[in-house]
């Protein structure tokens, strides 16, 4: 019972502490001045926007070799494409795995590893729906660019979605980040894609869940073997 309540009181990103405001005090008002059965709906949907913009701590693996996932959700993608031109990752192809967030998953992004941030670049866009694979081209998108202290250079794209109307990256051109550290968020429901060479094996399959900061996506020791049985 109280691993239970644990799991739901974690802290609220910063981002989100205006929005449960907005959402409390307009409960108020519905609660004083109109109707107390619309006050109740205002309290269920301020719980679910605290809900929404929770930030709870990870435990994130310390072998540097290890590229972590970026983001809560579903592994629905894993393909071989030529990674987009914003991220200056040049035009061979690169195996992508796309990890698609839905309203309920955390929506706090990380590094999946460490390294110096490249290159950033925000392409304004489209609002189709995050899980089409066309979103990584025609959606609104904020691309990153990161590289390690052997050289290997990956890419990270946060793009928008049906109900996500914000992306906020915090990672500017020549940070260095540790990883499994926060460097965004994105607003209602989107998806994250990350580009690595084709060489490595994909440690996630599809239709599984992933975790920020946790879930291995690849281990850079092991090379790419199978690489058509993993994509779709």
């Amino acid at each position: 019972m109280f691993d239970s309540i644990k799991s739901v009181l974690v802290p609220i990103h910063r981002e989100g502490h205006k929005f449960v405001a907005i959402f409390a005090a307009v409960t108020l008002i519905l609660f004083l001045f109109i109707a107390e059965p619309l006050g109740w709906i205002g309290v269920v949907l301020t719980l679910w926007c605290a809900y929404f913009f929770r930030d709870p701590e990870r435990v994130v693996p310390t072998d540097e070799n290890l590229i972590v996932s970026p983001a809560d959700g579903v592994v629905n993608l894993i393909k071989v494409v030529v990674p987009p031109k914003e991220l200056d990752l040049g035009d061979e192809e690169m195996l992508r795995v796309t990890v698609f967030m839905n309203v309920f998953n955390v929506h706090v992004n990380r590094m999946p590893m460490s390294g110096q941030v490249l290159h950033t670049t925000y392409v304004p866009g489209k609002f189709l729906s995050a899980d089409l694979d066309k979103a990584s081209e025609e959606n609104e998108r904020q691309a990153i660019k990161i590289e390690n202290k052997d050289g290997l250079q990956i890419g990270i794209v946060q793009i928008a979605g049906l109900v996500a109307r914000r992306i906020l990256c915090e990672a500017r051109e020549g940070d260095i980040y540790e990883k499994g550290h926060r460097f965004g968020l994105i607003r209602f429901g989107s998806r994250l894609d990350i580009y690595v060479p084709t060489k490595y094996k994909a440690k996630v399959a599809l239709g599984q869940l992933a975790i920020a900061g946790e879930t291995i996506l690849f281990d850079l020791d092991g090379e790419q073997n199978d690489l058509e049985s993993q994509l779709i």
